[in-house]
């Protein structure tokens, strides 16, 4: 079987079930494992260099071209049919995340590829987790995706039952700066596992915009920083600049975290997440993780 995977998340997927060496496409986003670096992309970004410097310059590049209904990401659908792959690993969650599931069928149909194309639309932990099923069961592996299912599910519990009764710190989580967005869909979910109290958030509902007036109107305990796309070390960068916004004096931990590998990507690393969050929010209670992951900027 040929697969190819147009979202950084179904290609961790694909390799934790084995499937690494049926991988025959990803995308330029797709970084992990080390060894999708090495896979041809099919799809690279629409937007430039210069559009990509500060938090405020990519908000308004992508709100541009969504206003102006033009694509936020290029597909290379002449190498995918090239490729002949028997199944294409879609979505159609986010415009802004990756290229949706219907322009990629239009883009094949056009030039006569018949793979299957499958759109994974989480929007839970549930959710995600159940995705792993449903590429197992399109791919032959549904016994290694089942034993997979189960291990996540079973480190969920854990975190759970370990956080169980403790105070619930109202944590807010914040996926952009510039404006401010909330983070969503299973971000808020997270928060809740790992033993805190989201804040102007709700489970599997998107990410909004929000304004630094709804900010300080709320009673916040913390704040994580997750900003879409980064890794720490950027991450960390740009959450310095919060450290001196005034309606975030009063919150006494500010946290910058991995978004990229832990909270961005719908796919097995957000359980990892979930450990991440709690051991910030409840260090009395689970052990740390790797200075790697999360940074204590207050």
């Amino acid at each position: 079987m040929k697969i190819v995977s147009l979202i950084p998340s179904a290609t961790e997927i694909v390799f934790a079930l084995g499937l690494g060496d049926q991988l025959a496409g990803v995308t330029f986003e797709c970084d992990y494992p080390p060894a999708a670096r090495s896979k041809p992309a099919v799809s690279s970004s629409a937007l430039t260099a210069a559009e990509l410097t500060t938090p405020r310059g990519i908000d308004d590049a992508v709100a541009a071209k969504v206003a102006a209904g033009e694509p936020l990401y290029a597909l290379d659908a002449a190498r995918i049919a090239t490729i002949q792959p028997d199944l294409i690993l879609a979505q159609d969650l986010c415009r802004v995340c990756a290229v949706p599931s219907g322009a990629v069928e239009a883009a094949l149909d056009v030039l006569g590829c018949r793979a299957d194309v499958i759109s994974l639309d989480p929007s839970t932990l549930d959710d995600v987790i159940d995705c792993i099923g449903v590429v197992g069961d399109a791919t032959g592996t549904a016994d290694t995706a089942r034993s997979l299912m189960d291990r996540l599910r079973e480190r969920l519990d854990t975190v759970r039952d370990t956080v169980r009764g403790r105070s619930r710190p109202r944590t807010l989580a914040l996926e952009w700066s510039d404006p401010p967005f909330s983070g969503g869909h299973w971000v808020p979910e997270m928060i809740a596992s790992a033993g805190g109290e989201p804040v102007l958030s709700v489970t599997g509902v998107p990410s909004r915009r929000l304004t630094w007036d709804e900010i300080a109107s709320e009673t916040t305990d913390a704040v994580v920083f997750m900003p879409c796309g980064y890794g720490l070390e950027e991450a960390v960068h740009e959450g310095q600049r919060l450290l001196a916004q005034p309606e975030l004096a009063d919150v006494r931990h500010l946290y910058a975290v991995d978004a990229t590998a832990y909270f961005s990507r719908p796919g097995p690393r957000l359980v990892d997440g979930v450990e991440i969050l709690a051991a910030a929010l409840h260090p009395e209670a689970v052990p740390p993780t790797s200075p790697a992951a999360l940074r204590v900027l207050r």
